[in-house]
């Protein structure tokens, strides 16, 4: 049986999170407004794995914790943290840890986060071959163009013996310049992440992000030539807040939700394949 975190151990664990400082914030933004009785929280999401999930929250369990939950999609992963920022949404989720840690540095956003929730494994994808072993010399290989997941990108080519990484660089905020040994003479196609999927035919092989390769319908088992692990993987996706608001009630309530038996049950339902893995 998995645990539901209690309201103290998220308080408590939410406590011990990288909270974000600088230019970025409103701090003085109340979370949620009440409705009789019920707080209605606005939280963005990816659409999917994310949405899918905290619309399963939101039909089945949201009510019986006094939540009303409204969603906001983006298909942008900038927008949802800057929306936060200005008070547009009482949370999001759509990020992992790297991700939230380049936005905190690089913008100044003053933010928390909860535990993660569930992880999205990478993988290579190809409309041309069906196996590593096949991928050309000088092939072309499409990667992601953001910094916090190519190195996640270039370290499952690695991990397969395709290339080899600067064992001096965080596999975190590794770039394509990090490549020192590149025995097939691939060509690095670096694309935002959400054209991977529609230009696949357009390269012998991608790394896809997780959420964008199940919008294709691509499955990292059943279609990926490598995929990533799922155990001890440190890009688990998590609810994020302002900084501050991690000690809120609600959003304690709704990252319990998050963390209840219900979801992770619903997560390995939906996506028997592996393409979605809650968090142990």
């Amino acid at each position: 049986m998995r645990r539901i975190i209690t309201a103290a151990a998220a308080t408590a664990a939410a406590a011990l999170l990288l909270t974000g400082c600088g230019a970025g914030g409103a701090s003085d933004a109340e979370v949620g407004t009440d409705e009789g009785g019920v707080t209605k929280l606005t939280v963005g999401v990816s659409p999917v794995p994310h949405g899918e999930i905290l619309e399963f929250v939101r039909d089945e369990l949201a009510a019986d914790a006094g939540l009303d939950i409204e969603i906001v999609s983006y298909d942008d992963y900038a927008l949802p943290n800057r929306a936060l920022v200005d008070g547009e949404l009482d949370a999001n989720y759509f990020q992992h840890q790297p991700y939230f840690d380049s936005e905190v540095e690089s913008q100044g956003y003053e933010l928390a986060h909860f535990p993660g929730v569930h992880i999205e494994p990478f993988a290579l994808y190809s409309a041309s071959v069906t196996d590593i072993a096949d991928l050309p010399d000088g092939a072309k290989i499409g990667i992601n163009n953001d910094p916090s997941n190519q190195g996640r990108a270039l370290d499952l080519l690695a991990q397969a013996g395709l290339i080899e990484l600067d064992e001096n660089v965080e596999v975190v905020s590794a770039t394509v310049g990090d490549v020192v040994d590149n025995p097939h003479g691939f060509e690095f196609i670096e694309a935002d992440a959400a054209s991977l999927p529609r230009t696949l035919e357009d390269v012998d092989a991608s790394v896809i992000n997780g959420n964008y390769a199940i919008e294709a319908g691509l499955s990292p088992t059943e279609d990926g030539l490598i995929s990533e692990a799922g155990a001890d993987n440190p890009y688990a996706n998590f609810l994020a807040v302002r900084a501050g608001d991690e000690t809120n009630e609600d959003l304690i309530a709704l990252n319990d939700l998050l963390h209840s038996d219900e979801v992770a049950q619903f997560i390995e339902d939906t996506w028997a394949d592996g393409s979605v893995v809650p968090t142990a």
